[in-house]
């Protein structure tokens, strides 16, 4: 970070009419145009500073022009580096929805950089409470907040790209691993200690190299955007970790910038960017623009609550001093708002342009889809993403649900958008915990859950499976706790998810049982091989792949600590793990039947009995309806038969025509499965087996039968 002396910068020049767009703060050689939008305000103030932590502004500039209820003014002589903010003017009337004080120093909604760590402090509130028997009142709070409020920082985006382009991978090809910026690289040992949880940490070659002999192409970043540290949670000594608390939504966050926060995260991010593009891997950001950190109406005012609190902001129509909350965070950002739905367009614009990320992944958001009162497909949102030529060719991902009612719409977006699908989910760590009447639900989640997205129009691509996320149990807690372990969380466990469907494997937690231990590590290779052989897109939570602990912990959202981060110190279980997904994915990647871009239609393509797709029981033959609904039956087969499907990718090329066959059994004993022969070689190679813990296999043909051992996956190929 640079020293307060080395970034003195001061102005005392002219202030000329400027113009209304684009918002925000933009450097042009020779000064610097700001505009900021608010409608109901009656005064614009921009201040100017020379420090950081100054109380006062050195300069302020009023605002006379106003265009369209924008108000602008081009300042010559600006550069970048310049630190600034807002005061705002206008009513404080919270019974009325409006928030105005001038007290408060704003952050611009548009700033691309902001100048360092956002804590809550007792000078950001705008009100003091008076109490009127049970009734609270909110009387405007006079303490100024300029102190401890970051500045936005003006900057400078020009930066050479050197010709390096987005790689072009198709959704059904992609491998997406989704990671925490910080807690992946805060442990590394081969990263320089001063670099650790930075972009520029994530962009090391040693980092790039692990991802590349994973197999794996697209990095998901959880939150960057500039996220706020909670009061409640600064309070008791931990912070908002995830980052799901967003009030930047230009500005990479200035935490996990290792060369400064006075614009140099900026440079910083599209240094990562750059690099992961050279070794032809995208880079998709989950962004919140559901709510932000401004929380309900006794929160802080950091940014949009004090610039325009009825166009930011969902407010209850009754009684507008209350948000309406579909969040659980406090508030909602008003997508109703032309002004509030131009700033996320112009977000994901930014992004995708100017620092050339790949796609988003769109946090809650059923919050975005819906209209006046219920989620929507026709939502101004959404058409706006569709019609825009930008973002409608990124990669679109929704988490399909809010806390709102009636907001779990997996299966419902529009075409376009793939989604979270918790379904899948919840149908693998039932099957795999052994529960009843699972294999018909099972064999849609195996096959690219068509019965959410066939009729819909869409591809297996829609469907983004998964069986761990950053949210909830990590793969090695799933198969160790039968119950969520949050005491670190000092909320008494009350927080996290309860029902986690998960297994222990016997007993609780850690344990010396080789017995038990051997079972979990079983297990985990079933859910991996379930996840990667399943159509769909496969997203791998980080660590998964080598069995990464959170003790139990479910809900690591303020464990900024050894907690949540990766631990590169591996046993030999986990290497084997590590080896593991990787020859899964490898296996993936080499038969193109596992990710075809188009369902398979369960019809008959070479005489009676034979089918591009089969659903087989143990005898070798096509499950029966009543085997279907029979509860106890745990164990089936998936055939895919690509032989004369005649499918070419979408350069052209001939698509191997081959013929696998996916066993499962979930059941507590060994079963022994006849092998389909009907129009079939009678031979089969074992490409992989979960009872094994080695990932060597020998050339194996098996004929006519093969016993799957207990609660175990295999996955054999037919030799035409």
């Amino acid at each position: 970070m640079n020293k307060p002396d080395e970034t003195r910068i001061s102005y005392s020049g002219r202030v000329l009419p400027g113009k209304p767009y684009p918002l925000g703060a933009t450097y042009d050689g020779k000064g610097v145009n700001f505009a900021l939008f608010s409608e109901n305000a009656t005064g614009v103030r921009l201040c100017l500073f020379k420090y950081p932590e100054d109380l006062q502004e050195y300069m302020h500039v009023d605002f006379d022009e106003v265009t369209d209820y924008v108000w602008h003014a081009y300042l010559p002589g600006i550069k970048p580096g310049q630190l600034n903010g807002y005061r705002i003017f206008g009513r404080y009337q919270p019974k009325k929805g409006f928030r105005f004080n001038s007290q408060k120093l704003l952050i611009d909604p548009y700033a691309k950089s902001i100048y360092g760590r956002v804590d809550v402090r007792n000078n950001m509130f705008d009100y003091e409470i008076n109490k009127e028997g049970e009734r609270i009142r909110l009387k405007k709070g006079g303490e100024d907040s300029a102190a401890d409020i970051k500045k936005s920082v003006v900057i400078d985006t020009s930066f050479d790209w050197e010709g390096v382009v987005k790689p072009d991978i198709s959704m059904h090809n992609s491998i997406i691993y989704e990671l925490h910026v910080k807690g992946f690289t805060a442990r590394h040992p081969g990263i320089p200690e001063a670099e650790r949880g930075s972009y520029k940490a994530l962009a090391n070659p040693q980092i790039i190299n692990y991802f590349k002999e994973l197999g794996i192409t697209a990095i998901e970043l959880m939150p960057i955007h500039h996220f706020v540290h909670n009061k409640f949670l600064l309070d008791k000594g931990l912070s908002n970790y995830w980052g799901y608390n967003s009030i930047g939504y230009f500005a990479p966050h200035a935490e996990y910038s290792a060369s400064g926060v006075r614009g140099e995260q900026v440079t910083e991010f599209k240094e990562m960017v750059k690099a992961y593009h050279q070794a032809g891997i995208e880079v998709i950001l989950d962004v919140v623009y559901n709510h932000t950190a401004e929380g309900n109406h006794l929160g802080p005012t950091l940014a949009f609550r004090g610039i325009d609190n009825h166009h930011y902001y969902r407010l209850e129509r009754k009684k507008p001093l209350y948000y309406t909350d579909y969040t659980g965070t406090g508030n909602t950002l008003n997508m109703l708002s032309s002004r509030t739905l131009q700033l996320v367009m112009d977000s994901l614009r930014y992004w995708a342009t100017e620092m050339q990320v790949d796609g988003f992944r769109f946090d809650l958001a059923s919050t975005l889809a819906r209209g006046l009162y219920d989620v929507g497909k026709l939502s101004t949102f959404l058409d706006t993403i569709h019609q825009d030529p930008i973002i409608s060719q990124l990669k679109l991902i929704a988490e399909p649900w809010d806390l709102g009612e009636g907001g779990y719409q997996v299966g419902n977006f529009p075409v376009l958008w793939a989604e979270w699908n918790g379904k899948f989910r919840d149908s693998v760590r039932k099957f795999w915990r052994g529960d009843e009447s699972q294999v018909s639900e099972l064999a849609y989640r195996l096959s690219g859950s068509s019965d959410l997205y066939k009729d819909n129009g869409k591809l297996p691509s829609s469907s983004i499976n998964f069986v761990t996320a950053h949210d909830g149990f990590t793969l090695h807690d799933l198969v160790s706790y039968n119950k969520k372990h949050n005491e670190d969380n000092q909320e008494d466990s009350r927080d996290g998810e309860d029902h986690n469907i998960s297994w222990n494997s016997g007993v609780e937690g850690p344990t010396d049982d080789p017995e038990i231990n051997k079972l979990r590590e079983k297990r985990k290779r079933n859910f991996l091989s379930t996840l990667l052989l399943s159509q769909g897109v496969p997203m791998i939570s980080h660590g998964d792949e080598y069995g990464r602990t959170q003790n139990g912990n479910n809900n690591a959202y303020c464990q900024d600590n050894e907690i949540a981060w990766m631990d590169w110190d591996w046993d030999e279980k986990q290497k084997n793990l590590f080896e593991f997904t990787k020859k899964i994915i490898s296996i993936r990647n080499e038969h193109p039947i596992l990710h075809p871009r188009r369902y398979f239609k369960n019809r008959s393509i070479q005489g009676e009995g034979v089918f591009d797709i089969r659903w087989l029981n143990t005898d070798g033959i096509d499950m029966s309806q009543e085997e279907w609904d029979t509860s106890f039956i745990r164990a089936m087969g998936m055939l895919l038969n690509g032989e004369l499907m005649k499918e070419v990718d979408e350069f052209g090329n001939s698509l191997k025509e081959e013929i696998l066959l996916i066993l499962v059994n979930s059941y507590w004993e060994p079963i022994t499965f006849t092998l389909p022969h009907e129009g079939l070689a009678p031979n089969w190679e074992i490409l992989a087996d979960t009872e094994k813990e080695n990932t060597d296999y020998p050339f194996l043909t098996v004929q006519n039968v093969y016993e799957i051992q207990a609660r175990s996956l295999v996955l054999l190929k037919n030799l035409l």
